[in-house]
């Protein structure tokens, strides 16, 4: 008989805050805060973002297939939410007060379940589709073979169906960039809780975006610049601009589910 009442309070649908379009920009400057408390652990994070960049950049080097850097760019930042599930638990921890080491937010046990893993494959699903729209476009744009990035590059900015091409992939790119965003804003960090069920965290993060567009809208628009700041520095810039991104996302979610306080004292 207490079953049911019992599934139900799992799976009810938090409430969602209301928010102001200066919010986004209150949650970096609290994750400034927050990584200058864990320099540390924050550093070694975004390092290994780095090295995994770096390796990927060499990769299609060495596969003559550089050109797709700009595609994979584009589409770490839709697979870049379930990477920063440690950073979460670093904003997790330092609101508790408690110091966090590296190895705590490297194997995040609570990240290691089934409901994470749907949430991901979703998004590696949209990455997908988004990698075969590139290939599209792409192959629509231009009958010429670009194996260096000058080559692309110049294609991009001095021929007109490299215009063409650009104009449509970041029509088609930014949309579906923003549809992921609108899924796993909050419903990542949401997840940190081992009650959370991924299909009400979606819902929840949909919401919270519905409710809030315009200053999610920016904030979006923060993740792009500063994840674009960070490539554009040869992915060094990376190694600060991911814990921000991460941290500053845990406080995002704290701020538009207030059931959320439940999953820091827990």
């Amino acid at each position: 008989m207490d079953e049911a009442p019992q599934e139900a309070a799992t799976t009810r649908l938090p409430d969602v805050n209301t928010i102001t379009i200066g919010a986004p920009f209150g949650w970096i400057a609290g994750a400034w805060r927050d990584f200058l408390k864990a320099p540390g652990p924050c550093l070694i994070y975004g390092a290994i973002m780095v090295v995994a960049s770096v390796g990927l950049t060499a990769l299609l080097y060495h596969l003559a297939a550089i050109r797709w850097l700009f595609v994979a760019a584009a589409g770490f930042m839709l697979v870049a939410p379930m990477l920063a599930m440690g950073l979460y638990q670093t904003g997790r921890m330092l609101e508790r007060g408690e110091k966090p080491r590296i190895g705590d937010i490297l194997f995040v046990r609570k990240a290691m379940r089934q409901d994470v893993m749907i949430l991901g494959l979703a998004l590696f699903l949209v990455y997908s589709v988004w990698v075969e729209m590139a290939h599209l476009v792409y192959g629509l744009s231009t009958h010429k073979f670009h194996k260096t990035v000058p080559d692309f590059v110049n294609f991009m900015l001095n021929d007109p169906e490299g215009h063409t091409m650009v104009m449509t992939g970041t029509a088609i790119g930014g949309l579906i960039a923003f549809l992921a965003f609108t899924v796993v804003a909050v419903a990542a960090p949401m997840l940190l809780n081992e009650k959370g069920n991924v299909f009400v965290a979606a819902i929840t993060s949909f919401r919270a975006v519905a409710a809030n567009f315009i200053p999610m809208l920016v904030w979006a628009m923060l993740i792009v610049a500063l994840t674009v700041l960070g490539i554009a520095t040869g992915f060094l810039g990376l190694v600060i601009t991911f814990p921000l991104i991460g941290l500053a996302s845990w406080r995002a979610y704290r701020d538009l589910v207030p059931s959320s306080a439940g999953d820091v004292t827990a």
